[in-house]
């Protein structure tokens, strides 16, 4: 397991970080890495070149001349692509670039460049980005004293506005968060400085080893309430309510109506 010194913002040494061998010692793959930063590069392709054809450029449909007769080749549109400022053929069109590359690629091209670094000791730990100000100037004197005079990129876990504001204006310095980091980033700057938190969050997350989560050991498991015995509580309240108004219907069907004689007497008078 390699070991890193940990540095503070003046360069000193205040500790050591254990990071893991299958990401900061892993076995170099070049292919891999040149796959995954075509891939990143192919990406990052706009794709808006665009050439106009035939039906875009500017021009009368009309034939020019009749097709036999005159001596000359037929012709039958001056927006042809064979005539000067007509269409053009086979051009490029607006197009996507990118493509699927498998996720394990991308990871194992990460802990290719990773390990990489840290075999030319071009890795630097620090103990965190304490900033007081987000002046560049004071972020570039800060730097100096990290070794850090060519390209730099910095990985940073968490917000920071101040070294977001301070690295932002500084040319060939770079700030990512861990879960962006991209293997054509590390290649293309000379010099990684992360912080503590940030490189043990990458020897976490890239490790192919890391053990898999346990679960509880689950003992008993309590039955759930039957819908029957939910629903009783509420039949029961209900019930007094139902037999209230069955009750008052057969007495109100028994009520006279007003100005009419409670009973009505059949047969001849």
């Amino acid at each position: 397991m390699p070991v890193v010194d940990v540095v503070n913002l003046e360069g000193k040494k205040v500790g050591q970080v254990d990071l893991a061998d299958s990401v900061f010692a892993a076995k170099v793959n070049a292919n891999l890495l040149h796959e995954a930063s075509r891939w990143y590069l192919a990406g990052e392709r706009a794709g808006t070149h665009k050439t106009k054809v035939r039906s875009d450029v500017r021009g009368s449909g009309k034939k020019l001349w009749k097709q036999k007769g005159t001596g000359r080749a037929r012709m039958g549109s001056i927006r042809s692509s064979i005539w000067r400022k007509g269409g053009t053929v086979h051009g490029p069109q607006p197009r996507d670039y990118s493509y699927a590359l498998p996720k394990k690629m991308v990871l194992g091209a990460l802990r290719s460049a990773l390990s990489a670094k840290l075999a030319e000791q071009k890795l630097t730990v620090v103990d965190g980005w304490a900033l007081e100000t987000n002046k560049t100037k004071a972020l570039r004197t800060t730097l100096d004293k990290l070794n850090g005079q060519k390209t730099i990129l910095l990985v940073e876990s968490g917000e920071n506005r101040n070294l977001l504001l301070a690295s932002r204006n500084l040319e060939g310095v770079k700030l990512v968060a861990p879960h962006v980091l991209q293997p054509y980033d590390l290649l293309r700057h000379d010099r990684l400085i992360c912080s503590k938190d940030a490189a043990a969050r990458l020897s976490r997350t890239l490790n192919p080893e890391k053990p898999a989560a346990e679960a509880e050991l689950v003992t008993s498991i309590a039955p759930a309430p039957a819908a029957k015995d939910a629903a009783a509580p509420e039949k029961k309240a209900a019930a007094p309510k139902a037999a209230a108004k069955k009750a008052e219907k057969p007495a109100a069907k028994k009520a006279a109506k007003p100005g009419k004689p409670a009973n009505k007497a059949k047969g001849k008078d």
